[in-house]
Order: C-alpha cells, then structure tokens, then sequence
C-alpha cells in the first residue's frame, strides 16, 4: 500500500473518530430526544411523536412562561407546558387562567381545551418551583393533580422541534 493511500485512509478514520465524538458529546450535553406519552400535550404534541430537546439551555438560563419542557421524575418523564414562574400565582376560574391576577391569552389551546380547564387555585408558586400544565386541559398529569409543583432541579431540557412522524417536523413553541 502507497504512502498516498496510507494518508487517505487515516484521514477517513480521523473524521469518522471526530464525528463520533462530536456526536457523543452532543447527545449527552447538548440535545437529546422524548418521546411524548399520551394525550397530555394535545394539539400541540401527539402521543408517539418524537421531540428534540435542548439539555444545555437551562443551565444559561431559567424556563420561561409557555416554554414546553421535559420534567424528569424516577418512573418517566414528562412533557410539559411552564405556565408559573417561582413567585407566580396562579388561578383558574370559570376556565379562564390568571398568573397575578392578570388573565391569560392562550393561543396554544383550542376551545375545548379552555373549556375542559377546571377551576384551581389560587396557588402561589415558591422559589426554585415551576406550575406546569398539559395543553389537553381535561386528561393531563400536571402541578393540578399528580405532578405537583416542579423543582428547576427536574426540568432537563426544552422541547425544540419534532423529529418523527416526518410529517409533523418542526418547531414545538
């Protein structure tokens, strides 16, 4: 075997080494993927859709209002939507939600989703603890039944696109 030929071959062999390792590295820090359970996050995620989520992004920064996360517990984890930050009240009355006394726009829902939103609350949320909620308001775990308040500690990640079906590829927020 040619000199040449030695080369280009420890060349391919450098390059499959460092995309594995950047591979790697990406998943375990980076990204990662869910799979949505159930119908909790309906419309706006289906049961057996795949999602990628960002592992990085909370530990630059605190979840947001509306950011859909992935709350890890021992048994599963869970897909959710932040609708309480650390010092929020949180109220639902005649299936309106109000953080702070301020009514909510939630676009995200549909019709029946806000009519299927029992009333609860109010319900103050302590430092360090998110409320989270499920978009399918009348079949979800969440802070209202369950889940409980979310320790930061347990959000791992934000949902950032759909990977599978195919067809539904896209950005989840």
């Amino acid at each position: 075997m040619s000199t040449k030929a030695k080369n280009e071959w420890l060349e391919w062999i450098k390059a499959i080494l460092i995309a594995l390792v950047l591979a790697f590295l990406l998943r375990n820090f980076f990204f990662a993927t869910s799979i949505v359970e159930g119908a909790s996050m309906d419309p706006t995620l289906e049961n057996g859709e795949r999602v990628v989520f960002n592992k990085i992004v909370y530990h630059l920064d605190e979840p947001d209002r509306n950011d859909i996360v992935i709350i890890e517990r021992p048994a599963k984890n869970y897909v959710k939507r932040v609708i309480g930050e650390p010092g929020d009240q949180v109220e639902v009355k005649n299936h309106e939600l109000y953080i702070n006394g301020e009514k909510q726009a939630q676009d995200y829902l549909d019709n029946q989703s806000i009519q299927a939103t029992r009333d609860y609350g109010p319900v103050e949320v302590p430092e360090d603890h998110y409320f989270v909620m499920g978009d399918n308001r009348a079949v979800s775990k969440d802070s209202r039944n369950g889940l409980g308040l979310i320790k930061e500690s347990e959000i791992v990640g934000r949902t950032e696109l759909v990977i599978f079906p195919f067809e539904e590829m896209g950005r989840t927020q």
